[in-house]
């Protein structure tokens, strides 16, 4: 089987090598650069209001747009539009002080009121929470600005300074108010290190250096982002040079860059994690409301062997969706991979012959881990069928609560376990479909918690709680695979920390 899948990969590749798809490496200029994406690119990624929680949107978003404080190369989080900030003794007021002579791409300055504006137009991720917990923002003059809390909250930092939001991605008032919302995504206009030049839909995204960035000037002049949802299409272009990067690659794909000697695979060391959601277990009517039945999910799945054919082995088997990166993740083994006792909860769960489940829909474009849990669950009785789903629309339904039975996703936001817990555990955060009362008890507690170690033992405790009642099977910590071109003499893929995208602005080709 696997020799013949080998072969339809070689013939398709052949295939694609022969088709034209865009200007070759010989026909870009020497500080051109081109990323293949592995999802069509949204017009909803150009406007940091509406950012959810996931990494994707920030490969667009930190292109384009700055933070007051945000993730950049060697820094979980660091001054960015921001030169420094000081939080109260109480832990009540946050003051910021913005950099001097900072001006967005239309040569605007920024200034505290555009970082007031930005935060209060912010509905995204987390957007609940920080708008629950902040009292009230105050523009002291052009250059600072303060946030009061209604009590300590040691995590606002988090919320506030990672890529957990967007809350703190600054875009200019004035600018959005004279075009509006839909304007301001036509022709985005922001304060990060490269301008938006044009957008076609479904194709491609065009950006330029911008050269009153604060921090560098970018050693790329043009970056070119493609919309190429097909991994097959991205190897293809990657091998005849019309690309320079290609992202998500798994696989067989991912073992054809690692053959290649004029191509890099690298992996990424980022805060994402892929897991099974059982969107159903609080309705009693549901067969996935029995804690054996997700038990036997659970020991079904042969994590090393999927992250062998997935990852090839990069990638960590999960015991919680924390991934294990992140501070106050609770390190733990995962469920052993038990077929026979998998079968065994079933027949006590009253299904000794299995039963059938319907479709199981994959994060788009992870469609090999989507298959592989497709062939585990099948193989104890649980009789279910992949549907794959656009990127876009599936991120849309999950948000919207309409993918029903069971469904691979993932995250790969930043922050810590309270920003997880916040998104996918609390019964209050924007994607679960209920929760557990003692949890949520204990997210409010931590969430006050100053001490460091006790929050850290809380936090361990949601953890294990979501382990031993099942509410999730974790698959894997996903170390995402990028070929890199023979172009590329620095990379820049592990500059920033828990971030998998590269520093655009600090990539070196040759000749630079």
């Amino acid at each position: 089987m696997k020799k013949t899948y080998r072969m339809v990969l070689w013939l398709v590749a052949v295939a694609l090598l022969a088709m034209p798809f865009g200007a070759t490496a010989a026909d870009r200029g020497p500080d051109e650069l081109v990323f293949a994406f592995h999802v069509t690119i949204s017009p909803a990624w150009f406007d940091p209001a509406n950012t959810p929680a996931q990494i994707t949107p920030y490969g667009i978003l930190m292109t384009m747009h700055d933070a007051v404080v945000r993730p950049y190369p060697g820094e979980r989080s660091g001054p960015a539009l921001a030169e420094s900030w000081t939080e109260s003794e109480d832990g009540l007021t946050y003051e910021f002080k913005l950099r001097p002579n900072m001006t967005f791409h239309n040569g605007a300055p920024v200034t505290a009121t555009d970082v007031a504006f930005s935060y209060q137009r912010y509905k995204g991720s987390g957007a609940s929470v920080l708008k629950e917990r902040v009292k009230r923002v105050e523009v002291v003059d052009e250059q600072t600005i303060r946030f009061h809390l209604h009590k300590p909250w040691p995590d606002f930092m988090t919320f506030y300074g990672t890529t957990a939001t967007s809350a703190g991605f600054v875009v200019p008032k004035a600018y959005v108010e004279e075009v509006g919302e839909d304007g301001f995504k036509k022709h985005p206009i922001g304060a990060g290190p490269f301008k938006f030049v044009s957008h076609t839909p479904g194709v491609e995204l065009v950006l330029e250096a911008f050269e009153g960035h604060w921090r560098k000037v970018s050693n790329i002049k043009k970056l070119t982002i493609k919309s190429v949802p097909d991994t097959d299409t991205r190897l293809a272009m990657l091998k005849k040079g019309e690309t320079d990067y290609a992202i998500a690659l798994s696989g067989l794909v991912a073992e054809e860059v690692k053959r290649d000697p004029n191509l890099k695979l690298v992996e990424t060391r980022h805060a994402s994690i892929f897991w099974i959601e059982f969107p159903e277990q609080w309705d009693e009517k549901s067969v996935w409301s029995d804690l054996r039945v997700r038990q036997a999910v659970n020991h079904a799945l042969d994590r090393d062997a999927i992250n062998d054919a997935a990852c090839l082995g990069f990638c960590p088997p999960a015991g919680v969706i924390v991934p294990r990166v992140m501070d106050y993740a609770l390190q733990t083994e995962p469920v052993p991979y038990d077929p026979e006792k998998a079968k065994q909860l079933l027949a006590e769960a009253g299904y000794p012959k299995g039963f059938d489940a319907g479709e199981l829909v994959p994060i788009p474009p992870f469609f090999v881990v989507g298959e592989a849990v497709v062939n585990y669950l099948n193989a104890i009785g649980i009789r279910v069928k992949m549907r794959t789903m656009e990127r876009a629309a599936f991120y849309a339904a999950w948000r919207e609560k309409k993918l029903k039975g069971l469904f691979v996703t993932g995250a790969g936001a930043s922050g810590n376990a309270a920003t997880r817990v916040e998104a996918f555990i609390y019964s209050k955060g924007a994607y679960p479909t209920g929760g557990y009362d003692d949890i949520d008890e204990l997210f409010l507690k931590q969430a006050a918690e100053r001490d460091k170690s006790k929050r850290e033992a809380i936090l361990n405790r949601i953890q294990q709680l979501s382990k031993d009642r099942a509410m999730f099977a974790p698959i894997m910590d996903l170390r995402a695979l990028i070929g890199v071109g023979p172009r590329v003499v620095e990379h820049q893929i592990h500059a920033t920390p828990l971030h998998p995208f590269p520093a655009y602005e600090d990539i070196v080709l040759k000749g630079q």
